[in-house]
């Protein structure tokens, strides 16, 4: 079993403008304890208690799937920009592929899609950018002096 596992697995989740790049490793003993470090950091350690709920949570639903296959992997995660709720779904996001890359069942990606189908693909939304001295601003003077009454 180990022998067909891949020996690294890369992936990137994004959301907003968090962005989380996720390396999964092969070890050269299989441990029982999971390694999962977060920006060199233990998961157990990173965040808030419900952020890491959300990260656990992809791991649960694929444990039918992984469970004899992640105590041969090392979990390193790097992850920047946005905040910490961003920064989580994006992590979410990178692990699911991950695991569905890994493991090669279309069933896990279904039942990824099913749960939530931000897992495995891009989330649109995003914060919508500053509108700069536009038409409309312009006809009002976009750099007006602050209004004043006239009592």
């Amino acid at each position: 079993m180990v022998s067909r596992l891949p020996k690294i697995v890369h992936e990137v989740g994004k959301r907003k403008t968090a962005v989380a790049r996720i390396t999964f490793k092969l070890r050269e003993k299989p441990s029982e304890n999971l390694i999962f470090r977060i920006n060199s950091v233990p998961l157990n350690l990173w965040g808030t208690e419900t952020l890491r709920w959300r990260i656990r949570e992809v791991l649960m639903l694929a444990e039918d799937y992984v469970k004899d296959i992640l105590p041969n992997y090392e979990i390193k995660v790097n992850v920047k920009g946005g905040g910490l709720v961003s920064q989580a779904d994006a992590i979410r996001q990178a692990l699911a592929k991950a695991l569905v890359r890994i493991v090669r069942t279309k069933k896990l990606a279904e039942l990824f899609y099913s749960f939530d189908p931000w897992l495995l693909k891009r989330d649109p939304r995003m914060n919508e950018p500053h509108h700069a001295s536009g038409k409309g601003a312009s006809s009002r003077g976009s750099r007006r002096h602050k209004q004043r009454s006239k009592r």
